[in-house]
């Protein structure tokens, strides 16, 4: 039976798309292996919402460095080996009692790679990208944060130029825990502002 739909030899399967891909770029010497490696291996470990999780409960703990990184972050994340690619521009907007901030790119996906790893699917959607800006507050509900009433909910855009980080309400009960123990309480959501700090077990 004819037809004029084209033909493909690479697999339906992503995973197995990918790697047909990446086997013929090889092939043809376009790609590196090595390089390739060294890409999977920094996202596989190296980059994630763990290292946003320690800038932040450093943030809580040592008000020197909080004041640093709300004046200038990026000589500290520099310092800190938590620059790079995508992680350019940051700016850190902290919730308090009156403001909660939610983070945003409205114009395709702007992310800090560097400290939170790559975006979840959602936060490239066009539904989380327009309804975010039009009723935070309903979007925030569906992500099962509810805020009190007098509570200012502020969105903030992200462009090429500038990325941001929230930095969410140290929770009650936190006063005795060491870093690593309240960076463990800090999520990839409550960065983003879709997510609260978790709260210490008792």
């Amino acid at each position: 039976m004819p037809h004029d739909h084209p033909h493909t030899d690479l697999p339906s399967d992503p995973a197995l798309r990918v790697k047909a891909l990446e086997t013929l770029l090889v092939d043809k010497g376009l790609v590196d292996p090595a390089a390739l490696d060294e890409i999977i291996e920094t996202y596989a470990h190296k980059v994630g919402p763990q290292n946003g999780a320690k800038v932040v409960a450093k943030m809580w703990v040592d008000p020197a460095f909080r004041a640093a990184m709300r004046s200038d972050p990026m000589p500290l994340l520099r310092e800190m080996d938590l620059y790079g690619r995508q992680g350019e521009h940051m700016i850190f907007v902290e919730n308090t009692p009156e403001v909660h901030n939610v983070v945003v790119c409205t114009l395709c996906s702007c992310y800090p790679w560097p400290l939170l790893g790559i975006p979840p699917g959602w936060y490239k959607s066009d539904a989380y990208r327009a309804r975010v800006v039009r009723e935070p507050r309903a979007v925030l509900a569906d992500f099962g944060v509810t805020l009190p009433e007098g509570k200012a909910v502020r969105v903030w855009d992200s462009t090429a130029e500038t990325r941001y980080l929230v930095v969410p309400e140290r929770p009650a009960g936190s006063e005795d825990m060491s870093e690593e123990e309240l960076a463990a309480l800090v999520t990839r959501d409550a960065m983003i502002g879709t997510g609260l700090a978790l709260e210490p077990k008792s």
